[in-house]
Order: structure tokens, then C-alpha cells, then sequence
């Protein structure tokens, strides 16, 4: 089979596409054919040697697919079912072998190229308004990047919940994505000078001087001190994600003094701990986009060839929603 291969640690010139034997699923796997594969920050992480992460491997770990070999000792699934998961090392191939675990069933109705845009940034928008910071009438939102895969997602689940939703944006066309997708305000940040201040005028001036309830922020350095700049008092900031870079320490008296503040930095696996939590995720999630209360925005496929201008489309962030590999 094809497989996009990360040689060693560095920039998206080590992928390249190989052949390898495909893979046999042991007794808890299943084998799928891939019909996509999610594009993530976590596999540019991977690449870079952000994450230790062994070389060389095949990158990717999100994508959708059609059951083709079940192991001895797997249960609730069977060869032909349509699949999606989050968490299969070696995604970014024509096959891949998925632990049961980690699959969960595309509802029908949903096909599988959206369903494969879902499992991390969907289930990441809403383990971060369901659970981290729970979303309800009357909270005012921040939320950075709000024309990408998560902030797309996320802003409707935001308001769908009450939620009054203010995005940061770079752009004209992402303002109008960002709207569409149920923003109360989108912010431009491109054009201002000095972020760790003039976002928090803005985002005060848009809460009647108060700041926000909680700021959802996956792009990181860049951001992180107007993110909490932009905090009422006891406020919470959800750090996801560093786009920009990792945010480096810093002196926690800083929450003391700006008001009693929250930070808290998630991740997925500690949100889909149990199969239970898995399941609900995934069924809210895919199920909402199947019956058409949740739009996902594809923003780009590429080929399994194409992988490195993939990475480089995303880390320079000349993508909206989600960023797709098709086999």
C-alpha cells in the first residue's frame, strides 16, 4: 500500500510517499481501507519532533473508512462497516489498522470524507464547550482563530448553546465564514499592532467593559497574554492548541492579579478516557452533522503526494475548516 512517511525530525520536506506491506490487524484491531484522512496540528507536532514522536513513521492518526478485516476478539463490528476514529497512528495511508477502541460508526447519511473531518476537531469543540468550560446562556466566548477546523465547529456548538461568540479572524473571507458559522463579532487581528493589547480593548468594549467568560486559544505564543488579557474576573482560559508555537512558563501571580483567574490546558485523550465518553462524543458530533444542525467545511483535500504542501498550507495557516488527505 501507499503510506506518507516521515523520514526524520524536521520540515514538511521529510514526508514522502512509500510502499509498504499493508498492515494485519491484531485480535483487538480492525483493518480499514481509508476513504480520508484528517490533517492536524498534532502530525506537524509529530514531524517537527515537537512530540517525541519515533522515525521514521507513518504520519496522520484521524481519518474515515470501510471495515475490511476485524480481529479474533473484536465485538460490535463487522467487515463492510463505515468507521471514523481519532486516535491510529499511520493514518495518511491506503490502509490503516485501527484498534476497536479507538473506532466509533458513521451514522448513515453522513459520508465519509465529511465523516473523517470530525473525530479530533469535532470532538475537541465539544469537549471544550461541554465539559472544560461548560458554554450556557449569558456567557460572552473568545475564541482565536475562528475560520479554522476547531473554530468553525466550535462556534456553532457555542451558540447553539447559548453562547455569545466573539472570533479572532485575519481576514475579510474568514470574517464571512466565521460569521456564517454563528459569531456575534469577528475581530481582525492581522491589522493590529500590538495584540497583547488591542484585542482586550476590543473584546472590553464588546462586553460593556467586563472581558469574557472563558477564551478558547489553540493558536498559543502568539496570543496566549491577550487571551487572558480579554478574562473577567474569575474568567477561564482554555489553552487547546499552539499554532504559533508553545507558550513558554510564566508567573502564575499573574492570575492572581487580573482577577482570581483559571488556566487549563486539555487535550482529547483525557476527555474520551472511557468508551462511554467516546460514544457520546462521537454520536453528538457526527450525528448532528448528519442531520444537517452541524455544517463542516472541508477547506482542502490533497492527494497522499501532496502531504507536505498540505502541512505547509496549515502551519501557515492559509487554511479554513478542515484539511483533508484522500488516498
Amino acid at each position: 500500500m501507499r503510506a506518507v512517511e516521515a523520514r526524520s525530525a524536521g520540515s514538511p520536506e521529510v514526508l514522502s510517499v512509500v510502499d509498504r506491506p499493508e498492515p494485519a490487524p491484531g485480535p483487538t484491531d480492525l483493518l480499514v481501507r481509508v476513504a480520508a484522512a484528517g490533517v492536524n496540528f498534532i502530525d506537524t507536532y509529530r514531524r517537527a519532533g515537537v512530540y517525541p514522536t519515533d522515525f521514521p513513521h507513518v504520519v496522520g492518526v484521524e481519518g474515515a473508512g470501510t471495515v475490511e478485516a476485524v480481529g479474533t476478539d473484536v465485538t460490535g463490528f463487522a467487515v463492510g462497516d463505515r468507521v471514523a476514529w481519532a486516535a491510529a497512528p499511520g493514518s495518511y495511508a491506503e490502509a490503516v489498522v485501527v484498534p476497536a477502541a479507538e473506532a466509533v460508526p458513521v451514522p448513515d447519511g453522513l459520508d465519509l470524507t465529511t465523516a473523517a473531518a470530525l473525530p479530533l476537531q469535532g470532538m475537541t469543540a465539544h469537549y471544550l464547550v461541554a465539559s472544560t468550560f461548560e458554554v450556557g446562556p449569558g456567557h460572552d466566548v473568545l475564541l482565536t482563530a475562528g475560520a479554522g477546523g476547531v473554530g468553525l465547529l466550535a462556534t456553532q456548538l457555542a451558540a447553539a448553546r447559548g453562547g455569545r461568540v466573539l472570533t479572532t479572524v485575519s481576514t475579510p473571507e474568514k470574517a464571512a465564514l466565521s460569521s456564517a458559522a454563528g459569531a456575534a463579532h469577528t475581530i481582525d487581528y492581522a491589522a493590529m499592532d500590538d495584540l497583547a493589547t488591542e484585542l482586550p480593548a476590543v473584546v472590553r468594549e464588546l462586553t460593556d467593559g467586563a472581558g469574557v467568560h472563558v477564551a478558547y486559544d489553540g493558536v498559543g505564543a502568539a496570543t496566549f497574554d491577550a487571551s487572558l488579557a480579554s478574562l473577567r474576573p474569575r474568567g477561564t482560559l482554555v489553552l487547546f492548541g499552539g499554532a504559533s508555537g508553545q507558550v513558554p512558563p510564566f508567573d502564575l501571580q499573574r492570575l492572581n492579579a487580573a482577577g482570581s483567574l483559571y488556566v487549563t490546558r486539555p487535550t482529547l485523550a483525557h476527555y474520551t478516557a472511557t468508551r462511554a465518553e467516546l460514544e457520546w462524543r462521537a454520536a453528538e458530533v457526527l450525528g448532528a452533522a448528519a442531520d444537517g444542525d452541524l455544517d463542516v467545511r472541508v477547506g482542502a483535500t490533497y492527494p497522499l503526494a501532496d502531504a507536505a504542501e498540505a502541512h505547509r498550507a496549515l502551519e501557515a495557516r492559509r487554511t479554513t475548516g478542515k484539511v483533508l488527505l484522500v488516498p
